[in-house]
């Protein structure tokens, strides 16, 4: 099994050129996908780029035991853990963040005048998937790690 791991990681070495157009749309997409959460995710606690408290549906926000404001800091939390993932394991990252653009699209659709900023989001949930994909070919490791027994 190790060497069919270890010939596997030099494939994927010898496909990351630098010059792989592939590689290049990756290389981008795994850097958008890491920075933006992170810098979004600690916009929730300044509110410098927005007031991040309006995009949050009262549907949602409502039923929640703290207001809305505190809320946002447990989401601006997970979006620093998506983006570290990304960073970490770019394969299984992308799924995290595709998932969470679908509950952020999802959020947004219970909000009248905000369809304009989930469809955006849907493309940015695409632009993750498109991400998870190219990682199956640059990053050896597969989605979740097989347990083993020592």
């Amino acid at each position: 099994m190790a060497t069919i791991d270890t010939d596997r990681a030099a494939e994927v070495r010898e496909r990351s050129a630098p010059g792989d157009p592939a590689y290049q749309a990756f290389f981008i997409l795994r850097a958008a996908f890491v920075v933006a959460p992170i810098l979004f995710g600690l916009d929730k606690f300044t509110n410098l780029l927005v007031d991040w408290d309006r995009y949050l549906a009262p549907v949602l926000s409502d039923p929640l035991p703290v207001p809305p404001h505190q809320a946002m800091y447990a989401v601006g939390v997970i979006e620093v853990l998506a983006g570290l993932v990304v960073l970490l394991h770019p394969r299984l990252g992308a799924l995290v963040v595709a998932a969470w653009l679908g509950g952020i699209i999802v959020n947004l659709l219970l909000i009248p005048g905000y369809y304009d900023v989930a469809l955006r989001d849907f493309g940015l949930l695409l632009a993750a998937v498109a991400l998870q994909r190219l990682s199956s070919r640059f990053d050896a490791r597969p989605v979740l790690w097989p347990l083993r027994r020592s």
